[in-house]
């Protein structure tokens, strides 16, 4: 335990009055009357068994505990007064680091991040794309979008949404090559993203046999695959979440239509501690309720 301190009223008045060598201007400085100065003053030196202060009549001067106390007490009061500034500024500043795909920040979150921003304008949002889709949660981000299949340990774990993987691709290639069937899928170059894996999973769904899956470029992000795509370099297979602002643009049509769901989901996860933390409860539930309602809305 700690052994009894002098009061902090006392400690302001004892270092405002040393610094000032004057009890006016200290009264001044602190928003009290002289007397009010004068009697902390009286206080703190009871409490001490010290005089602090020589006190003549037109000045004031420290004694030589007082000199050496005043040291030491500008220099204690100075670092709790900036403690207690950076908790506060901490504490008051209302923001909020957000880690995304680099292809679903460009895709729908930056387009749509207005909306949340008209709703909780005392947030300030700071976005952060990544390349990695998924992993470890680093601790300078307090939300973060994960593409995946759901399993992370340590973190919560909200489903955004799961959606189809779309056969895409642009009108001016459709209108040379056709696309009536699926084997006609033959005739085109696959663009991949990431791995062959969906298109491998699409072939089957399909069943087309002697499809040579290892066809055509692959693409490390998904906006870069559909951009290849809409210039006319091939087919791409993309989830719906992330292709639907080509599609309603017209820069890319649905090709063949197909109802496989992408077999890996959108997830928002953050740290269970954090789980009421206020700015993340708020982007948790509007990103929620924003991407269910933007579905509905294109499933219409």
């Amino acid at each position: 335990m700690y052994k009894r301190l002098p009061p902090l009223n006392s400690l302001k008045a004892f270092e405002c009055s040393a610094r000032h060598l004057s009890f006016t201007k200290a009264a001044d400085e602190l928003f009290v009357t002289q007397a009010a100065v004068s009697h902390q003053i009286k206080l703190l030196e009871d409490f001490l068994g010290i005089e602090l202060f020589k006190r003549k009549n037109r000045s004031l001067e420290l004694t030589d505990a007082g000199k050496a106390y005043f040291l030491d007490i500008s220099k204690i009061l100075q670092r709790l007064s900036e403690a207690t500034n950076k908790l506060l500024a901490q504490v008051n500043e209302k923001h909020l680091t957000i880690s995304v795909p680099q292809t679903f920040g460009i895709q729908w979150l930056v387009p749509h991040l207005s909306e949340f921003n008209k709703l909780y304008p005392d947030i300030e949002v700071r976005l952060k794309g990544v390349d990695q889709d998924e992993g470890a949660l680093s601790k300078d981000v307090d939300v973060a979008i994960y593409y995946g299949r759901g399993h992370w340990d340590n973190l919560q774990v909200e489903k955004l949404v799961e959606e189809e993987l779309l056969v895409l691709a642009s009108p001016k290639l459709l209108e040379k090559q056709p696309l009536l069937s699926a084997e006609d899928l033959h005739n085109h170059v696959l663009i991949h993203i990431h791995t062959y894996d969906n298109w491998r999973t699409m072939t089957d769904y399909l069943q087309l046999e002697g499809m040579n899956i290892q066809h055509g470029p692959l693409f490390s992000h998904t906006f870069m695959a559909l951009q290849a795509a809409i210039h006319g370099q091939g087919i791409v297979l993309a989830n719906k979440l992330l292709a639907q602002q080509e599609v309603d643009n017209g820069d890319l049509q649905i090709a063949l239509p197909t109802v496989l769901k992408d077999p890996k989901s959108f997830y928002v996860v953050n740290y269970p501690e954090q789980a009421n933390n206020p700015q993340i409860v708020a982007f948790r539930n509007w990103i929620m309720s924003a991407i269910k309602q933007k579905q509905g809305n294109t499933n219409e």
